[in-house]
């Protein structure tokens, strides 16, 4: 049987090689280029074609134009197919494509077939909801990678004729969450069993997302503690809640990345499977954020008693002769007057009846501030 299935393959790619010969060239065909593709997708599980898939690359380095065409014939074969041999193959073709730095394949958007409901027709339901989870997964994160490309390619360009501008601190809160999700849909990419999944090309595939997981967590690594310290400094409640839900997650994320590395080195990948380095997250501005989630640090008076029991007339009297305020880890602005000499009078805190208009509550009054244009929102 297993034979068999080899030599239909195998039939099937010539069918395809000489049908792609055979047909004449235009603006989305290109028979030499087909035929290069149709062999580095070819039916062979023992493991990815090379050779032809750098002849592809190869097309795409002499010319962009070439990104067409192959996207034709890509996406022709991966619409047809129902082998997940060629339905991986095809993914891990299409992930090599996105490291070209070309601006057709950063605009692309969503990817040109749909592999989200992916089911291989040779294999039954107990054998291959392994690959069709594999390949459904993958798929996944090629399409959400290709729909960001072209979103950071807008605001490039956007961006374009202006002055630089540095980036918001909701947007820099924005693109760490992204990683972080990113990150969580590459380690779903990985065998769900360990009866036949133990193959060449599934260990190549894992290769290739194992390198994309240290590339996208070394950028989260890069950026994360330098963004929670601005939030710390000059963030409000909506960015303190996004960088306390970030810093959270960060934690919990490195634990599953770290098993998530191990599983790799017991299943074989032939990545050398170093796990990056963790980040790990002060818990000072852990605290810091959550104080400023809750609208800032609150402020307590404390009295401290310095009293004394005096008998008047047979009754019990508490007689008192100082008043302390203290601040819970806040620096409290004390009301500050000029008097008509000109010199700079301090109301003194420590007694709140000192003066009836002094306020343990700071009076911080709102200047240069623009409504909102509510009719836009």
């Amino acid at each position: 049987m297993r034979v068999w299935k080899r030599a239909t393959g195998v039939l099937k790619d010539r069918c395809s090689i000489l049908a792609a010969k055979l047909s004449p060239y235009g603006a989305c065909r290109n028979p030499d280029l087909e035929t290069v593709v149709i062999k580095a997708t070819s039916h062979d599980e023992h493991g990815m074609d090379y050779k032809n898939v750098q002849k592809v690359f190869q097309w795409l380095r002499t010319s962009p134009i070439y990104l067409k065409p192959l996207l034709c014939v890509l996406s022709i074969r991966m619409t047809r197919t129902s082998n997940w041999v060629v339905a991986l193959k095809g993914l891990m073709l299409i992930h090599g494509i996105f490291c070209f730095d070309i601006p057709m394949v950063q605009k692309m958007g969503r990817l040109p077939f749909d592999l989200s409901q992916f089911s291989d027709g040779h294999l039954s339901p107990e054998k291959g909801w392994v690959f069709n989870t594999f390949i459904r997964s993958y798929f996944a994160y090629l399409d959400h990678r290709s729909v960001n490309s072209r979103n950071d390619a807008k605001k490039l360009q956007n961006k374009k004729g202006k002055e630089c501008e540095e980036a918001t601190l909701l947007e820099e809160l924005n693109n760490l969450a992204e990683l972080q999700k990113t990150i969580d849909m590459l380690m779903q990419i990985k065998p769900r069993s360990d009866v036949n999944m133990n193959v060449v090309l599934i260990l190549e595939a894992m290769d290739c997302v194992i390198d994309e997981i240290v590339d996208v967590y070394g950028k989260f690594s890069k950026e994360i503690n330098r963004v929670l310290l601005r939030v710390c400094d000059i963030g409000g409640k909506e960015e303190a809640s996004i960088g306390f839900d970030i810093a959270r997650k960060t934690k919990s994320q490195g634990e599953k990345l770290t098993m998530h590395f191990e599983f790799c080195k017991e299943i074989g990948v032939l990545n050398n499977c170093v796990c990056p380095k963790i980040v790990e997250i002060d818990e000072e501005e852990v605290e810091e954020l959550k104080k400023i989630m809750n609208g800032g640090e609150e402020k307590a008076i404390v009295v401290r008693d310095n009293s004394k029991q005096v008998e008047i007339n047979g009754l019990m009297t508490v007689v008192t002769d100082h008043w302390e305020v203290f601040l819970d880890d806040v620096i409290v602005d004390v009301e500050k007057q000029h008097n008509s000499n000109g010199t700079l009078t301090i109301v003194d805190p420590n007694n709140p009846f000192v003066d009836e208009t002094f306020s343990i509550v700071p009076y911080n009054p709102v200047q240069h501030y623009d409504l909102p244009d509510l009719i836009s929102l």
